[in-house]
């Protein structure tokens, strides 16, 4: 084996740095060839390579995002309004000499939730057969609440899940005079259309529906041998009864009652 080659004595520092950069240039282009010998050796051999292992973006992860950049903010989508958009022209204060360019939108939306009363005089005319006749009210009016403040409560109860004492002191918050007891009249004085829907329901719904299930309300002690589990539930007012189910894709109806009928 022959013993590397001795370096000139007169050579410089900078002449040795050169020398120094240039064969670690050439060995690792000698490393790169060996590489791909050995990787056509191994191929030509039928052997397996070494594995290809893909950037897992790790890396992007740990580098921080340029400042300002929109792509790493979270995009909103487009407002749209449920109702009629309202528009008003915002003026401003400008310097003399200035030129009007166009209008920039910006769309707000907001709830306004207000009380008011309105006192109607109406006329009274005396008929020449000695009747009595006044001007109509407007159509929509019920007693001494407007139809908007009606609406407003039946949501609130049925749908908001909102009780008696808390709908009423809602209510008072905004400036109305009314009492619990008119509160429960609204919701249940002339409510002969939800009434009538009630009861149409379950009768539509054995027309239509495929399947109608019934659970037992009694006491576990109360469940005989052989019966399923699922059919004993818990006393309901102190009683045994059963619960009746009516369901389909467009409806679903329960109700208590005495017997399976």
């Amino acid at each position: 084996m022959k013993s590397p080659p001795s370096l000139p004595p007169e050579l410089s520092r900078s002449e040795l740095e050169t020398l120094l950069v240039g064969l670690l240039g050439e060995v690792a282009a000698l490393k790169h060839l060996v590489a791909e010998q050995r990787a056509e050796i191994a191929r030509l051999k039928g052997l397996k390579g070494p594995p290809d292992f893909k950037p897992s973006g790790m890396e992007k992860a740990t580098t921080p995002a340029k400042p300002g950049s929109r792509d790493t903010l979270p995009r909103r989508g487009k407002i749209r309004p449920r109702v009629a958009i309202e528009d008003q022209v915002l003026t401003a204060a400008v310097p003399p000499g200035s030129r009007f360019k166009s209008y920039e939108t910006y769309l707000v939306q907001g709830l306004v939730l207000s009380t008011r009363a309105i006192r109607y005089r109406r006329e009274r005319w005396a008929t020449p057969d000695g009747k009595t006749m006044f001007a109509p009210l407007p159509e929509g009016t019920r007693g001494h609440y407007g139809a908007d403040l009606r609406r407003f409560v039946l949501i609130q109860y049925h749908q908001g899940q909102a009780t008696l004492p808390r709908l009423t002191a809602l209510l008072h918050s905004v400036g109305l005079s009314i009492s619990k007891r008119e509160v429960q009249r609204l919701l249940t004085d002339k409510q002969d259309v939800f009434l009538t829907e009630a009861r149409d329901v379950p009768l539509a719904g054995l027309e239509t529906s495929p399947w109608i299930s019934v659970n037992r309300f009694a006491k576990r002690a109360d469940v005989p041998e052989g019966v399923c589990r699922t059919d004993a539930g818990a006393r309901h007012k102190a009683k045994n009864g059963f619960c009746t189910q009516i369901g389909s894709d467009r409806i679903t109806w329960f109700g208590t009652r005495p017997s399976k009928s």
